[in-house]
């Protein structure tokens, strides 16, 4: 057998694992964080949760920074939806069908049992490599090559229609969770449909499934409608707070990430609703028109005084708008009425910051902790809090403080450094100096198994 000839078979089964590998979710998209948005996802999931048998408490629902249109689950009790899916979905109903589907991925431990189909069909991949390579020793490298392809194909179907029974099961899981919370089927149907208009764009054929990881859309609508439309809950009304929530969610994420000509035509100066005056005001305020977004947040602010993201988001434009000390008192009440919910404390503990008041710097602590306790994932929180430990002289517990950010942020050589200036200037075995040490531990572990990949 020949070098190359070894190489080449070596290349293709190589080539084979990694299709196999490049299923499990990529997850190098930013994640988006919003205050109103995570209090949505939160409310609408719930009832779906709680029905299987789930504590919501310990179930997260976060938005992923892509176009495409696409949620799903990575381990433990998270699913990802992506920005796409929220642009493309009319209705709450409508997403809350796609989280039951990934709840039900959750309860039946999809991710963790991944590995049993990727078994299967590495063993029919192993099989026809080994026959394979046995052929093409004895002279007869064709039919080898044909073995070794054969054997591919096969492993390859065997994957794909494991993956496409955990969809089938998934389907039907979130069918049950929508039934007994008492939620309609309408919206599951209503996506699936117009997911199979995409298909239908993009020429896929709609014969079968075969040789794809989920089933067609035209199969799941087929399977689930009947189930859907013989529920009790087919008919119940779509839940008018979250529908009008809904709207408001959408509208600030397509101000927020669209291009602000796009959001223009989207929602018109004309469109004096809650999601028209959102959507532009992001949009004003991304284009550098302070005071066009300023009117807008405003208009919001007046319909509804008590309403704290109203509040948020006029407070944000005025402090990105070079205006802090006239952001803190719509950010306190914010801060104030959400109970400190910690992304908007941490917006108001910048504002504090940034008045560059030495008397604020008290309160901006106090904030900026409570922020960190509530929600200690959160590196704009930890940055700001830094800066105000490292404008207060503590230098150890300002450098903790970007240790804990960049070990977020995924930069683990930072973070290793900052540990140990943090370890340096601490009382030794104080709860602040063992912090320092676990992310210290943690850094340098993270730092081998790099260095180990590099080899």
């Amino acid at each position: 057998m020949s070098f190359f000839t070894l190489r080449a078979v070596r290349t293709i089964f190589v080539l084979f694992l990694a299709v196999l590998v490049s299923v499990r979710p990529v997850m190098a998209q930013s994640i988006l964080r919003d205050a109103e948005t995570e209090a949505f996802f939160e409310e609408i999931s719930a009832p779906l949760i709680e029905a299987a048998g789930l504590d919501p408490k310990n179930v997260d629902i976060i938005l992923i920074n892509d176009k495409s249109i696409n949620a799903f689950v990575a381990g433990g009790q998270a699913v990802y939806i992506h920005s796409g899916l929220i642009d493309a979905a009319t209705t709450a109903n409508e997403v809350q069908g796609v989280i039951a589907h990934e709840i039900g991925h959750i309860v039946g431990g999809h991710v963790v049992r991944f590995d049993e189909g990727v078994s299967a069909a590495s063993g029919i991949s192993i099989a026809s490599l080994i026959l394979a390579a046995a052929a093409i020793a004895a002279g007869a490298g064709e039919a080898g090559m044909g073995i070794l392809s054969a054997g591919q194909q096969a492993a390859m179907s065997k994957f794909l229609a494991y993956s496409r029974g955990q969809e089938g099961t998934a389907d039907a899981s979130g069918a049950q969770y929508l039934s007994k919370a008492g939620i309609s089927g309408r919206g599951s149907i209503s996506f699936f449909k117009k997911l199979q208009n995409f298909e239908f764009r993009l020429g896929i054929p709609q014969e079968d499934s075969y040789g794809r990881t989920h089933p067609l859309s035209g199969e799941r609508i087929a399977v689930l409608e009947d189930t859907y439309s013989a529920d009790p809950a087919w008919n119940a009304p779509l839940n008018p707070k979250w529908e009008s929530d809904f709207k408001r969610v959408k509208a600030k994420l397509t101000g927020y990430l669209a291009a602000p000509a796009a959001t223009m035509r989207d929602y018109p100066e004309s469109d004096t609703s809650v999601a028209g005056r959102y959507a532009r005001a992001y949009a004003w305020h991304k284009s550098a028109y302070p005071q066009k977004a300023l009117d807008e947040s405003s208009a919001l602010v007046a319909y509804a005084p008590e309403d704290p993201y109203f509040l948020e988001l006029h407070g944000q434009i005025l402090l990105e708008s070079g205006r802090p000390a006239d952001a803190i008192a719509p950010l306190r009440k914010a801060v104030n009425l959400t109970g400190n919910q910690p992304l908007i404390a941490a917006i108001f503990g910048h504002a504090l910051i940034a008045t560059e008041d030495k008397m604020q710097l008290d309160e901006a602590a106090q904030v900026l902790k409570a922020a960190v306790t509530k929600d200690n994932q959160n590196p704009f929180a930890w940055y700001q809090l830094g800066v105000v430990y490292a404008q207060k002289g503590d230098t150890a517990r300002a450098a903790l403080a970007s240790a804990e950010r960049y070990m977020m942020e995924g930069a683990p050589q930072f973070a290793l450094s900052n540990a140990q200036t943090a370890m340096a200037g601490l009382p030794e075995f104080s709860p602040d100096w063992i912090r320092a040490q676990d992310i210290n531990m943690v850094a340098e572990a993270q730092l081998a198994k790099l260095k180990r990949r590099r080899r």
